[in-house]
């Protein structure tokens, strides 16, 4: 989430046009304080009985957890991009993802 906050004015052109959205199966508590507390400038929500996870197909094998994996979704509501799994310590798939940013709903 780190690298997301550190490259949201660049990828995501600090939220004009953007919703960046991070969902997870963590309490919602724990998630507003972890987002306060690292001052991200994006949104999180709670998906605690991991239903949008087996929408997805973002649930891991181990029952209760899920995968990292990243959509874009264009404005008309369809998935533009999928990196399942998203690899956020290969500095490409930043690269990609920008270019999927850039070129949703085209």
């Amino acid at each position: 989430m780190d690298a997301y906050r550190d490259q949201y004015a660049m990828l995501f052109k600090n939220g004009r046009g953007v919703v960046l959205i991070a969902i997870s199966a963590d309490p919602d508590t724990a998630l507003a304080s972890w987002a306060r507390d690292s001052e991200y400038p994006f949104l999180f929500a709670s998906d605690r009985g991991t239903a949008v996870a087996r929408q997805y197909g973002a649930l891991a094998e181990d029952p209760g957890l899920t995968n990292r994996n990243l959509f874009v979704v264009g404005p008309d509501g369809r998935i533009a991009y999928r990196a399942v799994p998203f690899r956020e310590i290969d500095p490409s798939a930043y690269e990609e993802l920008g270019a999927a940013i850039r070129n949703r709903g085209r």
